[in-house]
């Protein structure tokens, strides 16, 4: 695959407009202020007394919060009542239940600003990490949730569904007390979906499979690990965007980490929890093990000597427990509770249930707006001689500037964006996509990215200046699965000329896949890595079949361009030499590299270059080709180039016929054009048609 960036010299470039908000009603008379850097901080305050009963009526008054030993002003207060409800006598009856028409990939939906969606209301996160469990757990994890909503689940309960499978963080189901919704969900969930994702170890225990020996699986236990912790920060910052406590019950079947390897991620993902006001409550879906000390059927015989000095016996019991020991501190950091070796998972469910009571949410503005990363120690007194029991978080981390991440921030930041379901616009990010057919059964996808200049940050290094780019880039079908990505850091040197030329010119990225026909969706991301500003840009496209065209002649993408550029005059190459994938880029010709227009903008000063691919795979023999160019303005024609006869074709089985024309633009006044390009093939009787709106600029 090859990769290349270019800082573009010509055309223009369109950027999308500033989105501004107003949350506030501007018909407000009273005193207007302006904060900077003010960071809402939200804790969840349950008060008891001596018997473990809520304490109802306080008021602000009645509390005094400090940050650090400083005082803080309460800005936000609200009592949020949670009656012990009994579940109901008779169980949800089966006939209740009808399955919908597919699972419901929502997500949740956020609160609106100073208002509580869910007042009054337990919210309990059904969290499935089907990449770390086998099907007989599966199977065991989803009867328990099965269980728990027919005959457990009370009225002021609201219950989520989230899915983990490998690839990302589904949210089946939003926070509903629809018992029918949530067992459709339950029902239609894959048993083994995710399976085979789980980490193999390098010890004692190892099965003796016979194979030659190989690269260990330590990299990927830690890749894993860091994916599973990831997953779940995912899903906890999701549930940050609700004022409410949230507790998660985390299903799987352990979760083991490498040495110090995960420490960060998992510390990551403990203060994102923290942050969020959300207690996990793991439960192992292994239940009750009675293992043989040499291990069970599922796997192979170790076959070697620690069978007989009990290394292997020791190696297996120290992974299970290490296993549990990271669901134990993801429930104890948090406030939760594990649920370990006990087959009813029902009931870790219940416990996370019944630990949630009635509970007050306080909320305060920080005093200190350094964004320093650091600890901040929050303490909660009440102000009455009330005795009585107050159980709150008694912390949190403050948020960092960029500048200060360390390189396993970093890397956490665009494993997060990436898994974002929504798209991040702090950088403009414009796409093209097109597709040329390489053989009866594979299309090359040409992919060009654009990023407008001024929108990155230059700095000076060595005497020279230079702007680092980030990229990184996932395409999955429709099943959500990842068929390919692209991950690379740039480091463009600018001269200061170039330099100059970078606040008025977009830089431009290009790269390539090799795809099968079908409909896929594409996630790409772009960061300043000297300022750490993040735009995505995701869309869905068609790879279309055209061995099945019959009526219509096949032709491929048409790719408009305003230039062709030399490979080597290229600023940034990120695989030197010629590989494959420059070899069947059909931009590339002749050492020279045709630049799609991603926003169809053209100068009537250049020539308007236009491509394209046409096959005749089923003829005996290669059909000659008429194509020609057509501009209409509105309903009327406005200029039309003479038509063009191909006969020749490239030596292959498709008979790939290449079409281009260079359209001279002087004779067509500025402004906007429906381009339409028309190919036609008289022995066969076949046509194709295309159309995009193109604008023409002085």
């Amino acid at each position: 695959m090859r990769r290349e960036l270019i800082l573009f010299l010509f055309g223009a470039f369109i950027a999308a407009g500033q989105q501004i908000g107003l949350n506030a009603s501007t018909e407000s008379t009273g005193p207007v202020t302006f904060s900077a850097g003010a960071q809402l901080v939200v804790e969840t305050v349950t008060v008891t007394d001596k018997r473990g009963s809520p304490v109802k009526g306080l008021t602000t008054k009645d509390f005094t919060i400090t940050e650090d030993g400083a005082p803080q002003a309460i800005r936000f207060f609200e009592y949020q009542s949670l009656e012990q409800a009994v579940a109901d006598t008779a169980p949800f009856q089966p006939d209740h239940v009808h399955l919908y028409d597919k699972l419901g990939r929502t997500q949740i939906a956020p609160e609106a600003t100073g208002k509580t969606r869910y007042k009054d209301r337990r919210l309990l996160v059904l969290y499935f990490d089907m990449s770390a469990m086998p099907q007989a757990d599966q199977m065991r994890a989803l009867a328990a949730a099965e269980k728990f909503i027919r005959t457990q689940m009370v009225s002021t309960d609201l219950m989520a569904i989230l899915r983990y499978a490998g690839s990302s963080v589904d949210v089946l189901q939003d926070f509903t007390a629809d018992r029918g919704r949530l067992l459709s969900i339950i029902e239609t969930m894959i048993v083994g979906e995710g399976q085979g994702l789980g980490e193999s170890s390098d010890d004692a225990s190892t099965p003796d499979t016979g194979a030659a020996f190989g690269q260990d699986d330590s990299e990927f236990n830690i890749f894993n690990s860091d994916r599973q912790l990831s997953a779940l920060q995912t899903a906890v910052n999701m549930l940050g965007q609700l004022s409410e406590k949230k507790s998660l019950i985390y299903l799987a079947s352990g979760l083991r980490l490498n040495d110090l390897n995960n420490q960060a991620q998992l510390r990551a993902t403990i203060n994102s929890a923290i942050r969020a006001g959300v207690s996990f409550w793991p439960i192992d879906a292994r239940g009750l093990v009675a293992e043989a000390p040499l291990g069970d059927a599922t796997k192979g015989s170790p076959g070697n000597i620690g069978m007989y000095s009990g290394a292997t016996s020791l190696a297996n019991t120290a992974n299970f427990q290490q296993s549990q020991d990271t669901l134990y501190a993801l429930a104890a950091d948090t406030g939760g509770k594990a649920l370990f070796d006990d087959n009813d998972l029902a009931k870790g469910i219940q416990q996370a249930e019944h630990s949630m009571s009635s509970y007050y949410i306080i909320g305060y503005y920080s005093a200190n707006i350094a964004q320093d990363g650091k600890f901040r120690r929050i303490k909660i007194l009440l102000n009455t001689n009330l005795s009585a029991n107050l159980d709150y978080r008694h912390g949190y981390f403050a948020s960092k500037r960029f500048s200060q991440f360390t390189a396993a921030d970093k890397e956490r930041q665009l494993e997060d964006a990436l898994l974002l379901p929504d798209p991040i616009t702090e950088l403009t990010i414009a796409m093209e996509i097109d597709y040329f057919q390489l053989n009866r059964a594979e299309y090359f996808v040409p992919i060009v990215v654009k990023v407008p200049g001024r929108e990155l940050a230059l700095a000076k290094r060595g005497g020279s200046k230079h702007t680092l780019i980030d990229f990184i880039g996932e395409i999955k079908d429709t099943y959500g699965a990842t068929i390919t990505n692209v991950r690379d850091k740039v480091n463009v040197k600018l001269s200061d000329a170039t330099a100059a030329q970078l606040a008025k010119r977009p830089i431009e990225y290009d790269t390539g896949f090799t795809l099968l026909p079908g409909k896929y969706s594409i996630k790409f991301l772009a960061r300043d890595a000297e300022t750490g500003r993040i735009g995505t840009y995701q869309t869905t496209f068609v790879v279309p079949n055209l061995n099945k065209e019959e009526k219509l002649l096949p032709i491929s993408s048409v790719v408009l361009s305003s230039q062709r550029v030399e490979l080597k005059s290229a600023l940034y190459n990120a695989v030197k030499g010629k590989d494959k994938a420059e070899i069947a880029n059909p931009l590339v010709q002749n050492g020279q590299k045709l630049i799609p227009s991603v926003t169809r903008v053209f100068s009537k000063a250049r020539p308007m270059l236009v491509y394209l691919q046409a096959y005749e795979q089923d003829a005996a023999t290669v059909q000659p080709l008429a194509a020609t160019v057509t501009f209409y303005h509105g309903q009327n024609k406005a200029f039309e180039t003479q038509p063009i006869k191909v006969t020749q074709a490239w030596n292959n089985r498709l008979k790939t016929i290449p079409l281009q024309f260079d359209i001279a633009l002087d004779q067509l006044l500025p402004g906007q054009y429906n381009c339409q390009l028309t190919v036609l093939n008289p022995i066969g009787q076949k046509i194709a048609f295309w159309q995009a709106p193109v604008v023409i600029a002085p």
